[in-house]
């Protein structure tokens, strides 16, 4: 077990498209009551083969189809609205295609009783250097919404290796999921979308440490300047379903925590102005961009929470993964 790291907040952005995820609230199906593993290591690690080789020949033909059965909430938003814009881009594929490469995987892989099921794989790529600050980890959560379903990734985070927590276990060894409400953290999972973007509109509640996806972000819309345009910007929290924050506690009692959320930018340009397009925009477009033009993007957060009371308090982005999902012209 690595030994416990000091969380400091991310620097960068991921520049990789991918990941979502479903609901950890206990779902009873067909009398299962039970509070058993989510998955076995094997069945985990086939998830993540079989994660791996779909997003592969998806990424090589550029083709939503070769991997929508693999992807869900956020990153499935974000991976398919890419894949279809390179797809009408490129219609003979990827000719800078590198496979992908998942090796050296932790599973943590949590209790619960009911579905959806989930769990965390916490693994090295073939897109980064293996020593120095440029090391990364890539963590997936896989969740799974019935007996009959099959494993689907739902959130996908970039983090330096020297950013990834220790996590705290059960008796049994296993991770400990943290309760959408967990009143012991500074701020609860189920409320994280809503502060997220309630702070990038106002400004509070305050709750989120600085960094380039917090202030930064505020920072950069206040002083986006365009002679003959304006901007305007609308955040909505996205908290349900396949995109329900999840999360682990740490071994300090705070939480590692996955969530989503949506973000429009609306550009409006001056009589005789036009909003400039670029390829992918243009491949997601509906409508005729005259004076204006909205953009669309989901977006997911990794985030550690510390414990309810802490010295210091606030929330740290470790990684945010955002992706253009749709635009509109008017």
């Amino acid at each position: 077990m690595r030994s416990p790291r000091p969380i400091r907040p991310a620097t960068v952005l991921a520049t990789v498209t991918m990941l979502s995820l479903t609901a950890s609230g206990c779902v009873t199906v067909h009398g299962e009551l039970e509070v058993v593993p989510a998955a076995t290591r094997s069945e985990a690690a086939r998830a993540l083969k079989d994660f791996t080789s779909a997003y592969n020949a998806a990424d090589k033909a550029y083709d939503p189809a070769l991997d929508a059965d693999r992807v869900t909430g956020p990153l499935g938003a974000i991976n398919q609205a890419g894949l279809r814009a390179r797809q009408k881009n490129n219609p003979n594929g990827n000719a800078n295609h590198k496979p992908l490469e998942l090796t050296d995987a932790r599973y943590l892989i949590p209790k619960k009783a009911g579905w959806p099921r989930w769990f965390l794989a916490d693994t090295d790529s073939n897109r980064d250097e293996d020593t120095g600050k440029l090391d990364t980890r890539w963590l997936l959560v896989f969740v799974k919404s019935g007996p009959g379903a099959g494993w689907k990734t739902s959130y996908l985070s970039v983090v330096p290796t020297s950013q990834v927590p220790r996590f705290s276990k059960d008796d049994d060894g296993r991770a400990e999921p943290v309760a959408p409400d967990g009143s012991e953290l500074a701020v609860a999972p189920e409320d994280l979308s809503t502060r997220y973007t309630e702070y990038l509109q106002k400004g509070t509640p305050d709750v989120f440490a600085p960094g380039a996806a917090t202030s930064g972000w505020r920072e950069a819309r206040r002083t986006t300047r365009r002679a003959g345009f304006s901007y305007q910007y609308i955040d909505q929290p996205l908290d349900s379903g396949a995109f329900a924050p999840l999360g682990l506690r740490t071994d300090d009692g705070g939480a590692l925590v996955f969530f989503s959320s949506k973000h429009f930018e609306r550009q409006t340009a001056a009589k005789g102005l036009r909003p400039p397009l670029n390829a992918d925009v243009e491949a997601l477009l509906t409508g005729e961009v005259r004076s204006t033009l909205t953009k669309e993007r989901v977006s997911s957060q990794l985030v550690y929470v510390p414990k309810k009371g802490a010295k210091d308090g606030k929330v740290v982005m470790l990684n945010r993964l955002p992706g253009l999902t749709a635009a509109k012209g008017s």
